[in-house]
């Protein structure tokens, strides 16, 4: 009776493993990133600007927001304004450890003109924008703080991650999805915002149905 009743066991776990294997394959994004229609694009928090490059944050910002207006699914908007979506970029320069200028005005915007083939943006900030992270969790790099050179330790590529909007503190949440590769931040193509088109298409595809 033992034997026949772990003879059964097993057949089951036969049956059941592949199917929650196949489960963990699919690619998928939350109902609340495929409903979105606004996105707010900052420099990541935590990122310092390369002393050898100090706008490269900032330029990475801007060839994102225009990549996104050329796709026309999410619509960028403005510093202080509320968002579906929050997208944090930072770049890479193929060293894991960079001296990088932190703290300041440099990656703060009062307003922005960026042209595109999909039209034209034009904008100011509004208001004080909400905080990214809780302010009790480290220094921010807030108007307030003075700039500083220190040894930035990250991803030595461009890193692209998106996040839940409408929510407090939204980048002490994981990211919802994330794209890390060699200069993907980058005109022309911004292969970080193609990749995550890629995402949302595959996962607005109709799921085959499951037997039973």
């Amino acid at each position: 009776m033992n034997a026949r009743l772990s003879s059964l066991v097993l057949v089951v776990a036969l049956v059941v493993v592949p199917a929650g294997a196949k489960d963990k394959k699919k690619s998928s994004l939350p109902e609340y990133v495929l409903q979105a229609t606004t996105v707010r694009v900052v420099v990541s928090p935590d990122a310092g600007e390369p002393v050898d490059h100090p706008m490269a944050n900032a330029t990475a910002r801007d060839s994102v927001e225009k990549a996104l207006m050329q796709w026309g699914r999410l619509q960028p908007v403005m510093d202080g304004q509320e968002s579906d979506l929050i997208i944090a970029v930072r770049t890479g320069n193929g060293r894991m450890v960079q001296p990088t200028v932190k703290g300041g005005p440099i990656d703060q915007r009062p307003g922005v003109a960026q042209s595109t083939d999909g039209g034209i943006r034009i904008g100011a900030q509004q208001g004080q924008p909400p905080p990214l992270t809780d302010p009790g969790m480290g220094p921010q790099n807030g108007p307030l703080n003075q700039p500083r050179i220190s040894n930035d330790v990250g991803a030595s590529d461009d890193t692209f991650e998106v996040y839940r909007g409408h929510v407090q503190d939204p980048l002490d949440s994981p990211p919802v999805w994330r794209y890390i590769a060699k200069d993907c931040l980058r005109e022309p193509g911004v292969a970080a915002v193609e990749e995550f088109r890629k995402a949302i298409a595959k996962a607005e595809q109709p799921q085959p149905a499951k037997k039973p």
